[in-house]
């Protein structure tokens, strides 16, 4: 391609996202013009409905359309922007552009953590260019250090606040004393809460994300279905009290951890140290703690959502994409050579922190233990609390396999001195 032409794109939606890389386009077009050797100019919009009211939107309203997939398959096309999100049609759209050796760029979490290596594989077919930054962690960049920064390293974890939405409810649980359901309709009032929070509160957002993650760290296919993933809304201002006891907070983690065979990788609510970098990630921002052999902690935060920070995100792979159409160079291909085990949760080193309402009688403490020690799991601390005819006991214990905590819990909850079961969580990062 001559570096006078222009490079075209194809932009799949044009919502909060779509509209805001529409804006950024025109505002920056001299500056982008000038680091990528030419124009980008938009091809063409697909939109469900293209006659909508659009406001100031700087954009020719001849060039929406509803037929994602005539736009796509057209010849003057060089770059497709997908951020409509979704499984389908969004799949069949992005194939066909990989296959035909059109450059892609999209933000869609949940399409690569389902079937990122079909579209690995349909963008080697064709000879084209795959970029995602904004499917994770919005504008913060993070993707492509993974991705290239550290290919000449070994990373050996991978720890985020993933998840802006559960992050600003962690927070103001955490710093207010507010139950969880106060804590989400303030974060719906305040927009950062969708009218329905499923995928934010019960992990599948984290989860996808984390699938991402894992697969770029350790260079091997996991999918949102490899990741054992648990919700945050059984959270309490108790468990909140009791962790600030301990010295801690609790926060919506995603955990990719890598052994010498294999990965396990896990998304659920966590008490960590308040001396843990991730401690202080508050409001709805996102961080990610990356740990490898050879250069050690990283930390990447930032502003992990919203529609001018993911497009920000999005520009900066137009950019990359544009810049090999023009010189015929390719983007990193996907590494997968590692192939290791995904790792089952119940394999997975943990540690757990359970309040416990008991009878207050003698032998509760050594009936207790004993349910711990026949399992084989190490008690690290207990703190006991009594009234006149009950008392809590809150256990924290040492690393083991969560298999065996999760049948010493249970175990618990059959015994009659066990009046019931407070909470559960687990516990990372040296809390406790």
């Amino acid at each position: 391609m001559s570096p006078a032409k222009s490079v075209r794109l194809a932009l799949l939606g044009c919502g909060i996202v779509g509209s805001e890389v529409v804006r950024l386009l025109h505002e920056q077009r001299d500056d982008l013009t000038a680091r990528i050797g030419a124009p980008l100019e938009i091809a063409g919009i697909a939109v469900r409905r293209p006659g909508r009211e659009r406001g100031d939107l700087p954009v020719d309203p001849s060039l929406f359309t509803t037929d994602a997939l005539g736009l796509v398959k057209r010849d003057d096309v060089d770059v497709v922007i997908e951020v409509v999100g979704g499984i389908e049609p969004a799949r069949t759209w992005l194939t066909e552009a990989l296959r035909a050796g059109k450059s892609v760029v999209t933000a869609n979490k949940a399409l690569l953590a389902e079937d990122g290596g079909a579209l690995h594989d349909a963008a080697a077919d064709g000879g084209a260019d795959l970029y995602y930054e904004a499917s994770v962690a919005g504008a913060i960049p993070l993707l492509r250090p993974l991705r290239e920064s550290l290919h000449g390293d070994r990373v050996t974890a991978v720890t985020g606040i993933v998840n802006g939405t559960t992050n600003f409810i962690l927070s103001s649980m955490a710093s207010t004393g507010a139950g969880f359901n106060e804590a989400l309709e303030e974060a719906t009032e305040l927009g950062y809460a969708e009218a329905d929070p499923t995928a934010d509160v019960e992990g599948f957002d984290a989860a996808a994300k984390a699938a991402i993650l894992a697969s770029l760290a350790f260079h091997t296919r996991v999918t949102a279905a490899d990741v054992f993933r648990e919700g945050m809304t059984g959270v309490t201002a108790g468990d909140m009290a009791s962790a600030k006891e301990m010295g801690c907070t609790i926060k919506l983690l995603c955990i990719a951890q890598r052994t010498t065979d294999a990965v396990s990788v896990r998304v659920h609510p966590a008490m960590i140290p308040l001396t843990h970098p991730l401690a202080s990630v508050g409001d709805a921002f996102n961080a990610v703690f990356v740990e490898t052999e050879a250069a050690g902690p990283l930390m990447f935060y930032g502003r992990g959502a919203g529609g001018r920070p993911t497009a920000s995100a999005v520009l900066g792979d137009i950019v990359a994409a544009a810049r090999n159409r023009l010189t015929g160079a390719r983007a990193p291909s996907e590494s997968n050579y590692a192939e290791l085990t995904v790792r089952p949760i119940g394999e997975s080193l943990t540690r757990y922190h359970i309040s416990l309402d008991v009878a207050e009688k003698p032998g509760v403490l050594a009936t207790v233990a004993g349910v711990f020690a026949h399992h084989e799991v190490s008690i690290a601390t207990v703190r006991q609390s009594g009234r006149e005819d009950d008392a809590k006991l809150v256990i924290v214990t040492h690393s083991a396999p969560d298999a065996a905590l999760a049948a010493t819990v249970e175990a618990l909850s059959r015994l009659d001195i066990v009046r019931s079961i407070a909470s559960v969580l687990r516990v990372e990062g040296g809390a406790g």
